[in-house]
Order: structure tokens, then sequence, then C-alpha cells
């Protein structure tokens, strides 16, 4: 048919093969040659035909070059309807995956064959858009309507087997796919089976309770997006339209999902995440080394969420605490750990217990004189971590990287306390360190190619998201989350409360407010990095003075039961406390600040341009290496709404213009110490171009 689709007769049986690297994508030439070949069998002496893939998978989805272009004929609506419409017999054969518009492929099919391996689904809602050819009104015809909103609403692949219980696949081999797919063909023909066109089937009615329940749940499954609700809406229509309204309307929401600022912000992400593995300036052909073993430096709760992301990746750890006792706690934790995730289903226990199997504890840093990477994740004092990394210099073999997990401190004179300078750099994770996916890797000025190269790549052996930093105090995530935190005690002090502060944030879309984001973290945390300076370089007293007084009062957040909230001993539900927002009103007037209050919005402007006026500056000063990796950070690390895209990417939806007007007005009340624009965001408005064209320049 072309150069990615072609069609041979096999005896009796047309057979289409799709051979588009490296996912067999929806490209237009697939749809083209998928399209002729129907075409060309539906005039031949073939009795049915098979469609199978090339390579490693079925077709995966769309073609992401495509994204963003005018539609291509033929449109894939359109193509998968004359697939269906065909008087002969088609046999879809799966493997790999079949996701998204490869799945609604297969869907338009007659009869569906997969390998036990393979697995199906339709992950469209994950950037914010739904199955747009026919999927959200063919699923619930095989499915029926509750199985059908559960894999839609979700994105979730499912394994052949479970699709094959709920009627989306008709038989599941383990051997020789095409084989047995021209064997099922042959049969169907041999016996006259029907050409089942799932569109002439009828969908089972359900109470309308099914849709308000599912509907009430997105309030929490699914808050603030827009695209689950237009998902409910397409699956009640399966039900209540013939087949062919049912398309129309999909297609109705579908154009509204592309049309809508979520869905251009998932898009941006989906690419974003991708292209943020890649570092500028490294060469292709820069080698990477060889990891096979890691060393942790401190068994508390990051270093053995760290030991358990290598772990289930396979590869060995060994943990190295201070004494015994400690290693034992240590190891008692990361115990506990593996058992949560076999009771949650995450592992089961013989993976679990591999993956146990593969971390082993010891007291002397001769331990680690074999392994190819060591992490040093003790607590934030700069002295120990140089001590530690001297000593690491000692114990461990040449070529050995050596990272640290510190999350504010100087990577540059971390390694300047070793012989190998160009062997070190920064490692951050986010706690919980097994579960969180961002993973900030610190470039220092030392830092070898090669180094970095190995250290992106590892990233995706643990499938955590890389993205490179340079050094600065705090990085990319830390650093701009200064200003967040700032914004956030100048508010409650100056007329707000923490329930408001809260509310505000979290009702935009955050994961949480940045009141109870301290209460989790512990209130003493910043208390002591703030003794640890002098006093004239801690800022504005008003933005620390009330976090402060309830560090003294023993207030520490959910670690002592009280902070700005007090906390449920057994279940950690927050209540409000009068006696914190009399202690807030207290210091107000002490400071003389005359309170007043504050509105949501402005809340939400004061901390969200914070950190994009911060992140302004981390791009010219060369920290980022782009605005969509600063965004990745702040979705993967810092709770930031994926379907807003980031807080760079909000800048741009929102208008350079309109952030730089909301700034300097900020700067007229308050001055030019919080709210002073960065040059970039000038720069950028007075040439009247975005942060997008700024980073294709």
């Amino acid at each position: 048919m072309n150069d990615v689709v072609n069609y041979v007769i096999d005896g009796n049986i047309g057979v289409i093969t799709v051979n588009s690297p490296p996912v067999n994508a929806l490209s237009q030439a697939v749809r083209q040659g998928l399209l002729d070949a129907i075409r060309a069998a539906a005039s031949d002496d073939t009795e049915a035909m098979v469609i199978h893939c090339e390579g490693r998978t079925f077709i995966a989805g769309a073609d992401i070059k495509e994204f963003g272009k005018p539609h291509a004929e033929p449109l894939l609506p359109d193509l998968l309807n004359e697939v269906e419409a065909s008087e002969k017999i088609i046999v879809a054969a799966l493997h790999g995956t079949a996701l998204g518009g490869g799945f609604e492929t297969a869907l338009s099919c007659h009869y569906r064959i997969a390998l036990d391996s393979a697995k199906v689904g339709l992950p469209e809602v994950k950037l914010g858009l739904l199955p747009g050819a026919g999927g959200t009104q063919r699923v619930p015809r095989l499915a029926g309507v509750e199985a059908s909103l559960e894999l839609i609403l979700s994105g979730a692949p499912i394994a052949a087997g479970r699709a094959a219980e709920i009627g989306l696949v008709d038989k599941v081999v383990s051997t020789d796919l095409l084989a047995e797919a021209l064997a099922y063909a042959r049969q169907l023909a041999k016996t006259r089976a029907p050409v089942r066109r799932t569109s002439e089937l009828t969908v089972e009615n359900v109470d309308d309770s099914v849709f308000d329940n599912v509907s009430a749940g997105l309030g929490k499954r699914a808050r603030g997006q827009t695209a689950p609700p237009r998902i409910v809406e397409c699956v009640r229509s399966a039900m209540t339209m013939s087949f062919e309204d049912g398309q129309k309307r999909e297609r109705e929401l579908f154009s509204e999902c592309m049309q809508d600022p979520q869905s251009v912000a998932l898009r941006h992400m989906f690419f974003a995440e991708r292209v943020a593995a890649k570092v500028a300036g490294l060469s292709d052909d820069v080698p990477i080394r060889d990891v096979k073993s890691v060393g942790i430096i401190g068994g508390g709760t990051m270093g053995g969420g760290i030991a358990m992301s290598f772990a289930n990746a396979g590869i060995s750890v060994t943990l190295v605490e201070i004494n015994n006792k400690a290693l034992r706690r240590g190891l008692t934790i990361i115990d506990q750990n593996y058992a949560g995730s076999v009771k949650r289903g995450k592992l089961s226990e013989s993976k679990a217990a591999d993956c146990r199997g593969l971390i082993s504890g010891a007291t002397d840093y001769s331990a680690l004189g074999d392994v190819d990477l060591v992490i040093e994740a003790v607590f934030e004092d700069p002295e120990l971590k140089k001590d530690i990394f001297a000593r690491l210099d000692k114990a461990c073999k040449p070529g050995a990287i050596l990272a640290t997990n510190t999350s504010y401190q100087d990577v540059n004179e971390i390694a300047a306390a070793t012989m190998r300078p160009q062997d070190v750099l920064g490692m951050h994770f986010f706690s919980p360190a097994h579960i969180m996916k961002l993973l900030e890797v610190v470039r220092a000025d030392k830092t070898a190619d090669d180094v970095l190269n190995t250290v992106m790549a590892l990233s995706k052996r643990i499938r955590k998201v890389a993205v490179v930093s340079g050094v600065c105090y705090g990085f990319i995530g830390n650093r701009m989350l200064q200003g967040y935190f700032r914004e956030a005690q100048l508010c409650l002090i100056e007329g707000g409360s923490p329930e408001s502060v809260d509310a505000a944030l979290y009702d935009w879309g955050m994961a949480m407010g940045p009141i109870s984001v301290g209460d989790l973290a512990g209130l003493d945390v910043g208390y002591k990095a703030r003794q640890a300076q002098p006093e004239e370089e801690r800022g504005d007293p008003a933005a620390y003075r009330v976090p402060d007084v309830l560090v003294e009062a023993g207030r520490l957040g959910q670690k002592s039961g009280k902070g700005f909230y007090t906390y449920d001993a057994d279940t950690r539900a927050r209540t409000s406390d009068p006696d914190v927002q009399a202690i807030i009103e207290r210091e107000a007037a002490a400071l003389g600040i005359e309170r007043s209050p504050i509105d949501a919005e402005e809340i939400v402007d004061r901390l969200i341009y914070a950190l994009v006026n911060e992140g302004m500056r981390i791009l010219e000063e060369g920290i980022a290496q782009r605005p969509g990796d600063i965004d990745v950070v702040y979705v993967y690390g810092y709770g930031f709404p994926a379907w807003r895209g980031g807080p760079m990417h909000y800048a741009d939806a929102v208008g350079l213009g309109n952030v730089l007007s909301r700034i300097e007005e900020f700067r007229n009340r308050f001055g030019d110490d919080n709210w002073a624009p960065a040059p970039l965001l000038e720069k950028l408005v007075r040439e009247g171009r975005t942060l997008a064209e700024w980073t294709e320049r």
C-alpha cells in the first residue's frame, strides 16, 4: 500500500501489516495505508482479513508529531467507520500496547485476538482529551457502562486477560500471534461467523445513579479537570443515543477538549517531560558508566526510600548507617514500606521479597569499596556532608559516582571535599523517594559529561522523571518555593487565616495548601535553617514571625500533633485551632501590621506569580535549561496541577503582560525587596514574545 503498510494474500486471508517504527503510531501514512488495504481487500478473493503490526507493539496511539497541526485525511473516525463497515471479517491481532487510537482501531475490527502479554487502554484523559474515534461509543457496547467508565476515566491500560473478561478481546493466546490470528480468521470464515459490527450492538441500560456516583467521585479523583465530565457524558450518550448520534456528540466534545486550555497544558507537559530528559550541549556519543550496585549513606525516611527506588529496579543496594541500632531502624522502615506496598496491592509478596533481598546494611564505609554509585542522604549540615564526601573519596573505587541528595547546599563545595570533583553531582530525590517521580539532577561546575549522562539514563531505570539543574541555593524547585512560602505567610499575617490561604490554593488546583504543606514538612525545619542565618539575611520578619512563635511553643506541625492546625493522633485529620488565629492577630499587631481581608484571587496571584518571577530569574541565569523543565519540576515534585501546565506555561497562558502588570502592582504596594520584576519577564513583554517563543530562540 505504501512504505509503512503492506498488504499480502495468504490463502484465503488478506494480511494487512503495519510497520512504522518505533511504535506504529497512527500517522497520516499509516491511516492512508490501512484505508487503501481495506479497499483493496474488498474487491479481491479473500474471505477475511487480519490487521497486525511488526515490531514490539500493535498501534500504540496517535502520532505525537501531528499534535497541534491541521488534521490530514483520512481522519481516524472516518477510517474506522469504513473498517467496521467492511463486508469481510476483519481480525485485529494485538501485541505490546494497543492504546488510544490504536485500541480504537482494534475496536472497529470485528474480532480481536491478543497475546497474553498485551495491554490495551484509552489514555486520552491524561492529555485532557477523550477518545475521539468511537472509543466512548464502542467500549460500552462491548464491556458495559461501568467497566467503560473505569477504563476511560482512569486512562490506565489493562492486561489482555482482563480485557477478555469484560468483552473487549475475543481470544487470548500465548505464542505465535500471527499464526494464531490467521488460524482464527480461517475458522471464522469457515464457520461463516457474522461480520460483528460493534456499532450495531446496544448498551445495556444502567440506573442513573451509576453516572451520578461516578460524577460525584470526580470531585476528588479528577478535581478541577474538564475532560472527565465530558467522558461521562459521552458514555451516557452511548446508552441513550444511536451510535451515529453518540459518535457525533463524542466528536463535538472531543473538539471542545482540544480547544480547552487544560488539554493544551497537559499536552505541553507531555512534551516537556520528554524534552527534560535531553541535556543541552551533551553529545549523543557521550558514554554511560555501568551501574550495577549502589550505596546509600543514611537510613532515614529519605535514604530508605532511595534504597527502595533502586532495589525495585533490580539494582543491589548497600545501606550505611552510623551504628547497628540506626541501621536496624532504617531497615525496619524499609520492611514496613514493603509491607505497605503489598497491602495496597502495589507489589506482590514475592516481588517485594525479591526487592527487599537486594538491600543489605553496613556500618562501615569499607562496604562501599566496589559500588558504582553512592548517594549521601543525611540531614542538611554542609560540614557533615563535606566530611562524608572526603571519606567516600578514600573508600570508593575509581570511577564510582558520588552523589548528594541535598535539597539546598552548594554541590560545588561538596565536590571540592574530594579529589575527584568530576565524579560528583547532586541527585535530589523527593519524599517519599520510592513513590515521588521527580529527580533533580544537579550538575556541578566540574561534573563530567559521562557522569551526568549516566545519571540521566539511570533515572529512567528507576522510573524517575529527571530534570537537570545548575548549582544555586535550593536549585530549581526549593529556590522558587521560598517566594511561594514567603507570600503565604505574608497573606496570613496581613489578613488571612490558615484556612483561607490553604483553600485559595487548593481550590485553584494545588495538591495541598501551603500552610498544610508547612505542617506536613515540619515547621522546625525552616526554623532551624533561619536560626543558622544572620538576622539581616532572614528577610522580612513578617514572613516568618508566626511559624517561629509556633515552633517555640512546641507546635512543630503534624509530627507534634499541633502546628498551624491540630491533628488527630490516629488519623492525622486536621482541625482548625482558634489559638493559632489569636497568635496570628497578636503578632500582626506587634509588627504594626493593620490586618484586612485578602480575597482568594490575590492570594493565588501573589503565591503563583512569586513562583513565576523567580522562575524567570532561574531561566536567565541558566540554572534551568528551559521553561518546560521548571514546569516538570513543579508538577512532579510540588503538587502543581498538571492541567495548568506548570508555573511557566501558566504564565504564558495568562499572558506575560498580565503577569508583569500584576507584579508591578504588588511592587507598588509591597516594595522592591520581594516584587522587583525579573529582567527576563520585562524583556519578553517589551518584545511581545512568549516563553514558548523564547525557548525556540
